[in-house]
């Protein structure tokens, strides 16, 4: 038997002795409803009506307004409606996408173009990727991009795995673009790679206003070729220090200094939830994030076409 007919058996084997879980769906995790909005950019540059979506429950919102999450979702993602210096422009990277009569939700990697005749030359490399959280809008700069947002949710129950399922189409370009919107674009060697995560934190402020965690529990996985539509993936969370594993890679670590994202403190400002070290791992939660991107590395860069579908998100107990 060859090697990748053992390692399909065997991964056969574990899924028949693995234990059932208890799913319990995240609110509008099957994709089914959306919100959509009508924004229209500026004149200046081109004036077009973009469809911008978000995930809730089915709507219809034009006219250029901030959004921020209604009907109780807990969902934002990378679709923005932004005003920078008076420029409109919205960008949309996720998309609903129907598969069979089922609608999923789609992430792809693009190139945003902003081009005014000798005043405006830019292009911003945009990811796609949802997210449990808030974006603030109108955006008005690419600089700082977590700084704009709010990740997590409160969460205090301790899930065996996320369940989802989903597929990835990569394109064969083995290169990634840089494109800030403030330079040149650049080509980097490697490939990106699609990312789904699941982290759990036990946060606290100080008197300050300053916001730190300790890491309960982590569940990371990359994916760096196309992958066919995968029903009820089980993406296992593992709980305290888990530096040690063999499972463990780098970027499963800490999040702090620039790589810390953002959350509201008690006297409403958005500050970096710093993350300090790893918390026992019988620990209880204060907070969840959950992310699915087309792209794993930091803001503005990434494979332009590389595309991640996910659907039914739930927790396992």
């Amino acid at each position: 038997m060859n090697k990748p007919c053992i390692l399909a058996l065997s991964a056969l084997l574990l899924s028949l002795n693995a234990p059932a879980l208890t799913l319990e769906p995240i609110k509008f995790g099957d994709f089914s409803q959306w919100i959509t909005r009508e924004i229209t950019e500026s004149k200046l540059i081109g004036g077009k009506q973009k469809t911008v979506y978000a995930i809730g429950p089915t709507a219809h919102i034009k006219g250029n307004t901030a959004y921020s999450n209604s009907g109780g979702s807990p969902w934002a993602s990378s679709n923005v409606y932004a005003n920078v210096s008076g420029i409109v422009k919205a960008s949309n990277t996720v998309s609903p996408f129907v598969r069979e009569g089922d609608t999923c939700a789609r992430m792809e990697a693009k190139m945003e173009e902003v081009k005014v005749l000798g005043l405006i030359n830019m292009d911003v490399m945009v990811a796609g990727s949802i997210f449990l959280g808030r974006v603030f809008e109108p955006i008005t700069s690419t600089k700082g991009p977590y700084s704009k947002m709010e990740m997590g949710v409160p969460f205090t129950r301790r899930p065996v795995a996320l369940v989802y399922d989903f597929k990835v189409d990569m394109p064969a370009d083995d290169s990634r673009t840089k494109a800030t919107g403030f330079s040149s674009k650049k080509t980097l060697q490697g490939r990106d790679n699609a990312e789904v995560y699941v982290l759990l934190q036990q946060r606290w402020e100080d008197s300050n206003g300053k916001i730190y965690a300790k890491r309960v529990g982590t569940a990371r996985e990359r994916y760096d070729r196309s992958i066919p539509w995968t029903k009820g993936h089980r993406l296992d969370i593992h709980y305290g220090d888990i530096t040690r594993e063999s499972f463990y890679k780098p970027w499963m670590g800490l999040l702090n200094g620039e790589k810390a994202y953002y959350a509201r403190n008690s006297k409403g400002k958005l500050v970096p939830v710093e993350e300090i070290g790893w918390a026992p791992a019988d620990a209880t939660p204060t907070h969840v994030l959950v992310m699915a991107s087309s792209t794993c590395g930091e803001a503005f860069i990434g494979t332009e076409g590389l595309t991640l579908y996910v659907d039914n998100i739930a927790f396992g107990f």
